[in-house]
């Protein structure tokens, strides 16, 4: 299964339920670098250093960085769903899916 490092504003229930669906997922909070203002890119960069690919709802900013700096680790792009198990299932399946995430940018789309 995927190692994965949640973004500050990622939803802490979808985390729960990727790691009741055996992924090894770690919080923002966890690490204890909540609520610093941390960069996009110091974000980035501990997923990195980590060795994990990195959860976000921020979009935007992770495309550019991605553009910026493709050597990393993954990146999964969600859109919020408040649907929790629906959005970590989606996230399940497509990481599931690929056959590695370093250097990808994975797209999670909320149905509908």
């Amino acid at each position: 299964m995927a190692r994965l490092y949640a973004n500050e504003n990622f939803p802490f229930p979808v985390v729960e339920e990727l790691r009741r669906l055996g992924h090894d997922a770690l919080t923002v909070a966890e690490t204890g670098k909540a609520n610093q203002k941390t960069s996009d890119r110091e974000v980035l960069d501990f997923a990195i250093s980590e060795n994990r690919a990195l959860l976000t709802l921020n979009r935007k900013h992770f495309f550019r960085l991605h553009r910026e700096q493709p050597a990393h680790t993954g990146i999964i792009a969600c859109t919020f769903d408040p649907d929790f198990g629906a959005l970590a299932n989606r996230i399940h399946v497509a990481i599931s899916a690929a056959s590695h995430l370093a250097g990808q940018v994975v797209r999670v789309n909320r149905e509908g």
